[in-house]
């Protein structure tokens, strides 16, 4: 079984892991990047485009695909959905297709898809300007929230509580994503709908995480984690529990809007990350990505739900029905979170072995590197890495991870060195 893997531009190292696992799971791995370094993944099954143009993209895949009869195409990567969707239509492989791609990208046309279909979403509207902005919140009702079309990982992603916030933070999101990764490394040559800002109005319930897939009219949730962050202004400083404290009626509810949106979306076989939040008893819509879920979530999903979210990818990318269930979990508590220090210029992170050995750590991921530049809002939201632990009931687990994160040391160069970090 040959698979290949694209990023459109290569994002440091961080899909190594899972490249391992898809390897581990029997697959035979080629990686593809738009634009990337010369040596990150052994040569033999590596190669670089050179560019991010679509057109160059497919064109090198189509020259590899002649000569190694690639199984399919996947990707880890938010940035590379449309892309990897747009090759896998060329090289005739199986996949969601590119307007599917775009949609599942796209937060502006993934809820306007979602409005059509009656998918259950909380009222948004494009904001072009600042005027628009506040009309929006003031038609909505304070508070909003703030959020790019195409943004990731919760950059630029506010709660907006006043007037006076929202020409705060709209300025601070409009510069943003002028230069944020998850949108400048999109393929060039492909009609990604509107870069812009979008206001939402408030759901006031708490939010739930799901690796899922959907395989023809079904949708399975293969897992449902709950983020338990204590909500401020932003929303990068994630805590997840898993397995979920909902019960059954409201896990059916949560599946049909997740079917519903998915359906909407156009996706009819994909793995999905879905988000969802609950507003008065009932669940609403935040997003499905095309893709798994990011940090430790599919580690999560093995743990607590016996759902492998990597091996969804390998057999939903050679067109085969994976192996998948509905939601049953395990029984294993796990708290998981981002690590989150101050901003500066990373000089050395350590690790006591009293954490990196220890049997209740499940997840232990540092990505910062010496000379990566951390940001935090309203700069950014760069993180140290992830740390999830084990207990017999929630409050162990979260007791552990905390003690554990208060020990993880981190040293920052010296402060002219980190005049860059709020540029």
């Amino acid at each position: 079984m040959k698979l290949l893997t694209i990023e459109t531009v290569q994002y440091l190292t961080y899909y190594h892991g899972r490249y391992q696992q898809v390897e581990e799971l029997g697959a035979e791995l080629f990686v593809l990047n738009g634009e990337g370094t010369e040596d990150f993944w052994p040569a033999d099954r590596y190669r670089l485009a050179g560019s991010k143009k679509i057109d160059d993209i497919i064109d090198a895949a189509r020259d590899w695909h002649a000569q190694e009869h690639f199984d399919g195409v996947i990707t880890f990567s938010e940035s590379s959905v449309i892309t990897v969707a747009a090759v896998a239509e060329a090289l005739g492989l199986p996949g969601i297709g590119v307007p599917a791609a775009v949609c599942s990208r796209n937060k502006y046309l993934m809820r306007r898809a979602y409005e059509r279909a009656g998918a259950p979403i909380p009222s948004f509207r494009l904001a072009r300007t600042l005027d628009d902005a506040l009309t929006a919140a003031a038609d909505f009702g304070y508070p909003v929230i703030l959020k790019p079309t195409l943004g990731a990982g919760s950059h630029f992603v506010f709660r907006v509580d006043n007037p006076a916030e929202m020409a705060e933070h709209y300025a601070e999101a409009a510069k943003g994503i002028s230069d944020l990764f998850w949108v400048n490394s999109e393929a060039d040559g492909v009609d990604l709908g509107p870069n812009g800002l979008l206001v939402e109005s408030f759901l006031s319930g708490s939010e739930y995480l799901m690796e899922a897939v959907v395989w023809d009219d079904e949708v399975y949730l293969g897992s449902v984690v709950d983020r338990i962050t204590a909500e401020g202004g932003t929303f990068d400083d994630d805590v997840h529990h898993a397995p979920t404290s909902l019960g059954d009626e409201d896990l059916a509810k949560v599946r049909a809007a997740v079917k519903a949106g998915a359906h909407a979306q156009g996706l009819r076989r994909s793995v999905m990350h879905a988000e969802v939040r609950f507003h008065e008893g009932e669940p609403y819509l935040l997003e499905i990505a095309a893709r798994v879920g990011g940090g430790g979530l599919d580690l999560i999903a093995r743990k607590t739900a016996d759902h492998d979210p990597i091996k969804a990818v390998v057999d939903i990318g050679r067109g085969v029905r994976p192996d998948v269930r509905h939601f049953r979990p395990t029984g294993v508590h796990i708290t998981a979170m981002c690590l989150i220090s101050e901003a500066g210029v990373v000089e050395h992170v350590e690790v006591p072995a009293e954490v990196s050995e220890s049997d209740k750590v499940f997840l232990l991921k540092i990505t910062a590197r010496p000379g990566d530049v951390i940001r935090r809002p309203p700069h950014g939201n760069t993180i140290l890495g992830f740390l999830g632990t084990t207990g017999a009931s929630q409050e162990e687990a979260f007791r552990t991870m905390n003690d554990f994160a208060a020990k993880i040391r981190v040293t920052f160069a010296p402060e002219a060195a980190t005049e860059a970090v709020h540029a």
